[in-house]
């Protein structure tokens, strides 16, 4: 294998492997910024050695091991007590990576994996603070690459990143999982993080793309990382589900040029088969605690609803707008209702729908979000009303922050306003 197919080899690795092996880390020093430290470092040596050495066997035990062994040397360069050194070193002088060693690595990782994940998404930090520090140690990603994807310089989020570890430290946040009586506010922390990472790769707020595949991917990736840690969890796989199902349309909603294709025209035939099969299994054990559903369940069981149909005529808007109605019953927000809308419009008709998003023309949370005046804009036109769906339309183009979709409006605008109904 030549140096170049080794660095991918590297990067792959990297990718897979950072999350696990930063726990590992912050398990032993019970500091993430630092831990993090570490695990770059082993990163850098990785690059050094391994095309000289070839890959190891086991490439997460190796670099937690390096890891390890570099936190001996900073313990003792920062003159931590013997007995520290001794216990963080007991056994790695002559450490080889034999398959008891990697099955004991295997074992107890998952542990520190749990705990690194509600660690980085702990409350104290802001949401963007959480998705940044989430997507750095568990995602694998470099700091250029998350703030590509969220559309800010490169140096600010290096301030983000670094200050979220500092407010860590500075709270004293444990590295541990917590207990029963704070575990669902913390819970719902985690899952509101990857929610919001796959969110801002499925429907971009702002810049050229409508979409960052990319984003939805680690978002999915973590959602699965989740069921297998917390498999007891109902809404850990609702939110698996949810996400699972939307990613199914994923080369469905941009065209050839990578313009918009909203849900009713999209080709379902092109809807990935495979992720709504894993999607609605994961429904299904979200579903099997027969408790009540969580908002993440209810949102998945709508998506399962688009994609059991096979034309958008078979849709079944009924059971849509009665899951919404659910949903806004345990999570309400404006924008439930907004989607509540939608729905009402599609079972009992537009002007039903419009007087659902009408009531909603006063809510400060919605005051600047594009969306309403769209679904105000849709829904006027529906009814002939093209004049007041042309002003919609122009209002929502001039809030959205995304230029494909900004350029979708304008072109809905202009259709209303010649009296003919919007052709997209």
């Amino acid at each position: 294998m030549g140096v170049t197919e080794v660095n991918r080899a590297i990067d792959a690795v990297w990718r897979i492997e950072s999350g696990r092996v930063i726990a590992a880390l912050a398990a032993l020093v019970r500091d993430v910024g630092w831990a993090e430290e570490l695990a770059q470092d082993a990163l850098v040596a990785a690059l050094e050695e391994w095309p000289r050495d070839g890959v190891p066997a086991n490439p997460g035990a190796w670099l937690t091991a390096v890891g390890k062994r570099r936190a001996i040397d900073g313990i003792r360069r920062r003159q931590v007590q013997d007995r520290k050194v001794a216990e963080l070193g007991h056994g790695l002088g002559n450490e080889t990576f034999t398959p008891d060693f990697d099955a004991a690595f295997e074992e107890r990782i998952d542990d520190d994996l749990l705990r690194l994940i509600f660690t980085a998404c702990h409350p104290v930090l802001t949401p963007q603070a959480r998705a940044a520090l989430t997507l750095r140690m568990l995602g694998g990603l470099k700091t250029e690459e998350i703030a590509r994807a969220f559309l800010v310089p490169e140096a600010t989020m290096a301030q983000r990143i670094t200050r979220a570890k500092k407010t860590l430290a500075d709270a004293k946040v444990p590295f541990e999982v917590p207990g029963v009586a704070e575990r669902g506010e913390r819970l719902a922390s985690v899952l509101e993080v990857i929610y919001l990472i796959f969110n801002e790769g499925y429907a971009a707020t702002a810049g050229d793309d409508w979409m960052r595949p990319a984003l939805c991917e680690d978002a999915l990736r973590l959602a699965r990382v989740l069921q297998r840690l917390m498999p007891d969890e109902p809404e850990v796989h609702g939110l698996a589900a949810l996400l699972e199902i939307q990613a199914s349309r994923t080369q469905t909603r941009t065209d050839a040029n990578g313009e918009p294709v909203l849900l009713m025209e999209q080709d379902r035939r092109r809807w990935d088969r495979l992720l709504i099969r894993r999607g609605l299994d994961a429904l299904e054990r979200a579903r099997a605690g027969n408790g009540q559903a969580g908002p993440y369940t209810l949102q998945a069981e709508i998506a399962a609803c688009h994609a059991r149909a096979g034309t958008p005529g078979e849709t079944d808007w009924t059971r849509i707008a009665a899951s919404y109605a659910e949903l806004a019953r345990v999570a309400p927000s404006p924008v439930v209702e907004l989607n509540r809308a939608v729905a009402v419009s599609f079972a009992d008709g537009p002007a039903a729908g419009l007087e659902v998003a009408r009531a909603l023309v006063d809510e400060p949370a919605l005051a600047r979000y594009h969306l309403l005046p769209t679904v105000i804009g849709d829904l006027l036109a529906k009814l002939g009303r093209y004049d007041e769906a042309a002003a919609e339309f122009t209002r929502a183009a001039e809030l959205t922050g995304n230029e494909r979709e900004r350029t979708l409006l304008r072109d809905r605008a202009a259709d209303c306003a010649r009296g003919v109904p919007p052709t997209r």
